[in-house]
């Protein structure tokens, strides 16, 4: 039987709407009950004092979990299935008919797609003259550190679509969002060779662990 304390957070959303839960009743939500010692809010609310965050938790090792009370693996599968069921929908949504990218569903979208890769990733997002997604394509894949881009690639890609613009993306695995020089280069690269086929190049962004780097909020682009 479910604890009373597991409740609270379900009759919350069912009044409110899930949107009003926070991180600690989410997880409740999820855990369903606690431990002997604690009730499931006080044991969601250790468990991401102690990973930092859902994102922590998420991405953390089965052995970083399983090493928890009350967390075997079971719990670790489960928790890895809710993040690949998220990565899953993000891409599925973008794609979803008359889909009009916002900022935010993109850096969604782009953060459930990168931010756990251990490698770098190069991902381009081809959009029609309204800005609706026609395809998003992991183009080119690279190092710990470092992946080459080819610009012509990218405007090929584009033409087969008939793509009016993109939006470019990459992860930094060490988890630090801030854009390298070789990053600035390459995307000065990739937008030049854009503008001979009249293709937009909408923005850059470098996706780090829970936090992203924009070149257009920057101005760059």
């Amino acid at each position: 039987m479910e604890s009373t304390e597991a409740l609270l957070p379900r009759e919350k959303m069912q009044r409110y709407g899930i949107e009003s839960l926070t991180d600690v009743e989410l997880l409740a939500l999820f855990l369903r009950t606690g431990t002997r010692e604690k009730n499931v809010l006080r044991y969601s609310q250790d468990l991401l004092r102690h990973f930092g965050s859902l994102y922590g938790l998420l991405s953390a090792t089965e052995k970083a979990i399983t090493q928890i009370d009350g967390m075997g693996i079971a719990k670790y599968a489960q928790l890895k299935g809710i993040a690949e069921l998220a990565r899953r929908y993000f891409s599925l949504r973008v794609l979803s008919e008359d889909s009009l990218l916002s900022p935010e569903m993109t850096r969604e979208f782009l953060q459930s797609q990168l931010a756990d890769e251990e490698r770098e990733i190069f991902v381009v997002i081809f959009l029609d003259n309204q800005h609706r997604v026609l395809k998003h394509s992991r183009l080119f894949s690279g190092t710990l550190s470092h992946v080459e881009v080819h610009p012509r690639e990218i405007v090929r890609e584009a033409i087969k679509v008939n793509a009016a613009a993109v939006i470019l993306a990459h992860n930094h695995p060490s988890g630090h969002a801030e854009p390298s020089k070789s990053d600035r280069l390459i995307t000065e690269r990739v937008v030049k060779c854009c503008q001979f086929m009249d293709i937009r190049v909408l923005d850059h962004l470098v996706i780090g662990r829970g936090e992203y780097v924009s070149f257009a909020e920057r101005g760059w682009i």
